[in-house]
């Protein structure tokens, strides 16, 4: 099934009628996606998200203003929709579940938002999401992964993420590696789109960094502001180096938003499930890396952290995912690492986990819930990580906030 056919057979116009930002990349797009959506909030927009994956629930895709679309709404647009879903089915053009809840989310918007932002499912170029025309398109970065869809080099990711760069429209770019790079910044030229890639047309400068604390200064050719961020890691940076750019270009574009506003909503941000401090005593941090790229960023986050404690990692992931690879890279950071596994198709079994590290510092608890419990026995002054899955680190939160009434 094309993207433009089934999405169109769905919607109609309703994607024409939105006014968007569309951001791509292998890692960041939600981090990035957070600091825009804030920083339009504070400015009275009525702003849509639309993020996959959710750890907040099948409605937690689709929000308003930070708010779940309602259980309420869901159901009306999805009854709306279904006879257009069956009438395909019958044509043999059945649409998948990301297809219909991104038909869903336009809907929504159309009717309800100033501005939607809107994060790619997979690549780009042919994601369900690539069939708007939006004000601004960024791409966060490329890195390997899905390559079993996306193919095996950057260059080749790249083609798919350059997808989303329409005739006309600004695109914002952030590190990405020569290969890549010739990629975007062809396809950019080939749509007459003006590009903004990161150290180049604007850079995050004079760093400074205590615990989860981070301030710089962020400069341009025309605008220089300077930045306090409370969430830990050099990703964060960048990707809020990435979100203000976005802004910059909106307001030449002509919306009307402060930039002192926008910027105080941004130094308040803090992102759900990225390098996030959930518990104190023992001290528990959990993060969404999952794959080499993002477990990169998880690691380098560790260096502005205290020293001198014993630090433990519950690892969990998908068997489809580079985990021995991403196993290797976390080994020399930790004193223990708790293979362990959830309740999903995709899920490794966590002895078949373990089994691609050979190490004496690993320890095997097939049930993640267990794992925890074990874990948090641990003197309160040790360190303890959570990461490897999206989806893993979503119930680890939830069971969290139940267990310590967050």
């Amino acid at each position: 099934m094309g993207k433009n056919i089934s999405v169109t057979c769905l919607t109609g116009p309703s994607q024409k009628q939105i006014t968007a930002i569309h951001i791509a990349g292998t890692n960041g797009k939600g981090s990035t996606l957070s600091y825009i959506n804030h920083a339009l909030l504070a400015n009275n927009f009525q702003v849509g998200v639309f993020t996959s994956p959710s750890i907040t629930g099948l409605t937690g895709h689709i929000l308003k203003n930070d708010k779940p679309i309602s259980e309420g709404t869901f159901i009306h647009i999805m009854n709306e929709l279904y006879p257009n879903i069956k009438r395909l089915d019958e044509m043999d053009m059945h649409v998948t579940e990301f297809e219909i809840l991104t038909v869903l989310a336009f809907c929504y918007f159309a009717k309800e938002v100033d501005i939607a932002i809107i994060e790619a499912g997979m690549g780009g170029r042919f994601d369900t999401t690539n069939c708007i025309h939006p004000a601004v398109s960024i791409i966060t970065n490329v890195a390997l992964d899905h390559q079993a869809f996306l193919g095996d080099t950057t260059k080749e990711i790249a083609y798919h993420k350059a997808g989303i760069i329409k005739e006309h429209v600004p695109v914002i770019v952030g590190r990405i590696d020569p290969e890549a790079w010739s990629v975007v910044n062809g396809e950019a030229k080939r749509k007459n789109s003006a590009i903004y890639r990161i150290d180049e047309s604007f850079k995050p400068q004079n760093l400074k960094r205590r615990d989860f604390l981070q301030q710089f200064v962020w400069k341009s050719e025309t605008a220089m502001f300077d930045v306090s961020i409370p969430m830990a890691g050099e990703h964060q940076i960048d990707n809020v180096s990435l979100a203000i750019q976005a802004i910059v270009l909106l307001i030449q574009q002509g919306y009307a938003i402060k930039m002192p506003q926008a910027l105080s909503a941004i130094e308040k941000t803090v992102i759900p499930g990225r390098f996030e401090l959930v518990k104190r005593n023992p001290y528990i941090v959990v993060d969404s890396a999952h794959n080499p790229a993002g477990i990169a960023s998880f690691l380098e986050a560790l260096n502005y952290l205290p020293r001198g404690r014993k630090r433990h990692l519950i690892f969990a992931g998908f068997k489809d995912k580079d985990l021995q690879n991403m196993l290797h890279m976390c080994e020399p950071f930790f004193s223990t690492i708790t293979a362990t596994s959830f309740q999903h198709p995709r899920a490794i079994r966590a002895k078949d986990l373990a089994a691609l590290l050979e190490s004496n510092h690993i320890v095997v608890l097939e049930n993640w819930q267990e794992a925890l419990k074990q874990i948090c026995t641990y003197p309160a002054h040790d360190q303890i990580f959570i990461t490897g899955s999206f989806h893993f680190i979503s119930l680890v939160r939830t069971y969290l906030r139940k267990v310590n009434k967050m």
